[in-house]
């Protein structure tokens, strides 16, 4: 089947629901999240099976507690006809769909990212075509295929949702052109293809957030949050802590609730430059490597640590360029640095950000002082500053108030367009009915006499 077709088959899919309600556009949102939830476990052992990428255990949760945020979040959300009201400034807002859109998807999320893209996309009533990334082929088109099952159940089309069985660079390119939006997740180099596809495009930048531990609190939640934050999924989530700075002075202490949890810590730097030497090749990850468990990734290393090791710490003696282990790793390794000063902390999580990448997007601080809150939210350039919470929360789940998405954008900085979460309403056009106001125009010799 050509590009075109696809599209086609997408377009009429679009137009025989052209005339649903808010609540028969409702239910296909809530079966494509059910359908995927009841076949959880299913989906992570095959997406483990066939990429080599994450963990079986936390893929199962991500299967099941993505479709539950989601819907949470949509249930209650207009999408269809009349949204909105303002009767102080007049404005009604009417929601209209994009259309088809394409959705390039990456290994790393093979289930939850088409899920997430087509439960936006339909809350408007648009179609999707997903080109899933070639090693995770299999895996994406069942979860498509399930899809599609869900949707004939509700009566809907089948295309609303469809793959592409054919995966190579040139039919990404040519669906990107083809369709009217593009939600890019994946590789610098796709995201920049979705830019230059001629066709709106919504894209994320690289991960590699810095967290901040701050003085008073408390070592051993930090400790907890930490290994969330880094070994879930074996480390691939592109939210997840890579550099985590501490205050020098409790090091020992921090170490200690460190161990307590599990994590393998490698403080040498002779041994942390061999991590270094397996890790990358030429600057870039080794793929091999790539999301595999803690204790294959010591072992092409050099060393031998527990078989249930989630997490390894490694200690890193400067940030930035200076450290090839300060870029994004991929993997459930967290580095970590020590500080003087919470003003220093700050400085070098940017400059981190600035010469080892993941500026943009995600960044987190474990700290009880509201006003140094505020002092790296209003400096550190990212899109999300996750507070006392394991930065993977970035994605919006119901303990915080950003939105569910699968698509994190990383605004100018990590060269997108949006600086926020890709949302249901970044997939459709609100046009605003304007009506006239009885108000008292105001007089340009009265604003500017001063």
């Amino acid at each position: 089947m050509t590009i075109q077709e696809y599209v086609e088959r997408g377009r009429k899919a679009v137009e025989a629901i052209k005339d649903y309600d808010q609540a028969q556009t409702d239910k296909l949102v809530y079966e494509a999240a059910k359908i995927i939830y009841q076949h959880a476990a299913e989906l992570a052992r095959e997406a483990v099976d066939e990429t080599g990428l994450g963990y079986y255990e936390d893929k199962i949760c991500k299967n099941t507690d993505t479709p539950a945020a989601f819907w949470a979040y949509l249930r209650d959300k207009k999408s269809v006809g009349i949204i909105s009201e303002n009767k102080e400034t007049g404005i009604i807002e009417v929601a209209h769909p994009v259309g088809v859109i394409a959705c390039v998807t990456p290994a790393t999320n093979p289930n939850v990212t088409p899920l997430g893209n087509f439960m936006d996309a339909v809350k408007g009533k648009n179609a999707i075509i997903v080109s899933p990334a070639p090693r995770a082929a299999k895996s994406t088109t069942h979860t498509v295929e399930l899809i599609r099952e869900a949707m004939v159940k509700c009566g809907a089309p089948a295309d609303l949702i469809q793959v592409l069985s054919e995966v190579t660079l040139a039919n990404s390119q040519a669906l990107m052109e083809a369709c009217d939006l593009v939600i890019a997740t994946g590789g610098s180099g796709m995201v920049k293809a979705a830019y230059s596809s001629g066709t709106p495009a919504y894209g994320v930048g690289p991960g590699n957030p810095p967290v901040v531990l701050d003085r008073g609190y408390d070592l051993k939640e930090a400790a907890k949050m930490t290994v969330t934050a880094v070994g879930s999924d074996n480390g691939i989530l592109c939210d997840g802590d890579n550099l985590l700075l501490y205050p020098q002075e409790e090091e020992e202490k921090f170490f200690q609730a460190l161990k307590d949890e599990g994590v393998v810590l490698f403080e040498d730097k002779a041994d942390v430059e061999k991590f270094g030497a397996v890790l990358f090749h030429d600057g870039h990850p080794v793929p091999e490597l790539v999301g595999k468990d803690a204790p294959v990734i010591a072992k092409a290393a050099g060393f031998d640590i527990p078989k249930d090791t989630k997490v390894m710490g490694l200690k890193i003696d400067a940030v930035g360029k200076a450290n090839v282990l300060n870029k994004e790793i991929m993997g459930p390794i967290v580095v970590l640095k020590g500080y003087e000063s919470f003003e220093e902390a700050v400085a070098m999580a940017i400059q981190n950000m600035e010469e080892a990448g993941g500026i943009g997007h995600t960044a987190g601080i474990f700290s009880n002082d509201r006003k140094h809150i505020e002092y790296y939210g209003e400096r550190i350039p990212v899109a999300r500053v996750l507070v006392n919470q394991p930065t993977p929360d970035a994605w919006g789940p119901s303990t915080n108030g950003l939105s569910p998405a699968v698509s994190e954008s990383c605004g100018t900085w990590g060269n997108n367009i949006l600086c926020e979460n890709v949302d249901y309403i970044h997939l459709i056009n609100v046009s605003k009915i304007a009506l006239p106001l009885d108000v008292q125009v105001p007089s340009p010799e009265e604003l500017f006499k001063n």
